[in-house]
């Protein structure tokens, strides 16, 4: 195919592709980073804080509430203002707040910071995710997009490796330098960010065409312009009445629901994870390493699934995600006094089957949505799934007390069966398909 006649989403991936997914997904790294360490050090900061379960509670909940408010706010912005001056403003969050937990003497303040952090989680979905969505080909944006969510728990991974190196070699404040070890991935981050371009599909639709095609050229080279760029959908106003009533309200439905089925059992699990598994009978270094290998096997049911979501599809590996998900978290109510051998077996056939489920939260949002509201609509996405995910975590340590781990693991796999429910009846099929295309109302 001639360069005049091809489509940028035709273009093989190269090496500012590559650059691009490292600038977004160190996004996803320090997002899976940020928001376990809680778990890692939260026994030690409630034993000196005095936190009580609410507060505990509330503090792990607190970037879940972050992410809520900015989700919406950071997606309109993102389509509003630009991908690219908002793609400093979540790093930069990252470090005030990671920093800032180093002096807490409050669990008030340590609420704050962490809600400042979340504000930069929310940030990220919309902003990275559409900015590296509308640069990718077509070919490789489903398993790029997955990706991702790989990189979110390879962070999750690190923060329990790098957690529990601290915790073990360092005095009753450890758990300070904890909380505050993100702020060096946050400043790593914000040095790759440099020089990224803006997103040329979003300021063709802003009417900016001699800039697009000059980021095209840079991009692609001389001999690509605007007319290798695939037609554009004309724009709509971005608002949240006008996405529920252009046709995309039913997308936005599924979005929210299987988004927040996938996330709430996850982030709930995360954040109390040696609390949640000390219950299920592992106690001690059971509890501390059992952390570390359910996180790498989510990374690895992760893998998985990308490899799986183009040649089998969405529609399917979301819907066969949920099934077995939910049925591992049922075992886990059923055998909750059982074995170390057997609760290890279940948590860790739970994470593998709940990848599918995992990598479509990035793939689905910014595949189903044209252009002019596609980081709104990922925003406002994961804002909702945020509200799940907080009360979630909220409840978890109240629902021990009162319920016992049985009955908890059996809300998460109510929670599961849910997401499973809305991906029969609601979940596309997006495969093969250009952004545009996928997009597309008409089809």
């Amino acid at each position: 195919m001639q360069k005049e006649n091809m489509s940028i989403e035709d273009v093989p991936l190269n090496g500012f592709h590559q650059l691009m997914t490292l600038r977004c997904g160190g996004g996803w790294i320090l997002d899976g980073y940020i928001l376990s360490i809680i778990g890692v050090a939260i026994v030690q900061f409630s034993d000196y804080l005095h936190l009580d379960s609410f507060w505990q509670g509330m503090v792990a909940a607190s970037a879940m509430l972050g992410t809520f408010f900015s989700g919406f706010l950071g997606g309109w912005l993102t389509d509003k203002i630009g991908r690219q001056r908002l793609f400093f403003v979540g790093p930069l969050l990252f470090i005030i707040g990671s920093l800032g937990s180093f002096w807490v003497e409050s669990g008030t303040a340590l609420f704050i910071l962490r809600f400042l952090v979340g504000m930069g989680v929310g940030l990220e979905y919309p902003v990275a995710g559409s900015l590296l969505a509308e640069f990718l080909p077509q070919k490789n944006r489903g398993p790029r997009l997955a990706g991702l969510t790989i990189l979110w728990f390879v962070g999750a991974a690190l923060s329990y490796i790098v957690g529990n190196f601290i915790l073990a070699h360092s005095g009753p404040d450890g758990w300070r330098w904890v909380l505050a070890s993100s702020a060096v991935l946050g400043a790593l981050l914000m040095l790759v960010r440099l020089g990224t371009p803006e997103s040329p599909r979003w300021l063709m639709n802003k009417g900016r065409f001699d800039e697009a095609d000059q980021v095209i050229k840079k991009v692609y080279g001389p001999s690509f312009s605007l007319a290798n760029m695939p037609a554009q959908a004309s724009a709509q106003k971005v608002s949240l009445g006008s996405l529920l009533h252009s046709g995309y309200g039913k997308r936005m439905l599924f979005v929210i629901v299987f988004w927040t089925a996938a996330v709430v059992p996850m982030f709930a699990v995360y954040s109390f994870a040696p609390v949640v598994l000390q219950a299920l009978n592992l106690k001690g270094d059971w509890a501390s390493y059992g952390s570390v290998l359910i996180t790498l096997l989510f990374v690895v049911g992760c893998v998985i699934a990308t490899r799986l979501i183009d040649s089998m599809g969405r529609r399917p590996l979301i819907i066969h995600s949920f099934l077995w998900s939910s049925l591992a978290l049922l075992g886990l109510g059923a055998f909750s006094s059982g074995s170390e051998v057997v609760v290890l077996l279940l948590f860790g056939a739970y994470a593998l089957f709940i990848g599918g489920a995992q990598v479509l939260e990035l793939v689905y949002p910014n595949e189903l949505f044209p252009t002019e509201i596609r980081a709104f609509a990922v925003g406002v996405g994961s804002s909702m799934t945020r509200v799940g995910s907080a009360i979630g975590t909220w409840l978890v340590p109240a629902s021990l007390a009162s319920f016992g781990i049985g009955h908890t693991m059996y809300a998460a796999a109510a929670v599961s069966v849910v997401g499973l429910v809305a991906s029969v009846l609601l979940a596309p099929e997006t495969r093969a398909m250009s952004l545009e295309e996928a997009a597309s109302l008409q089809r």
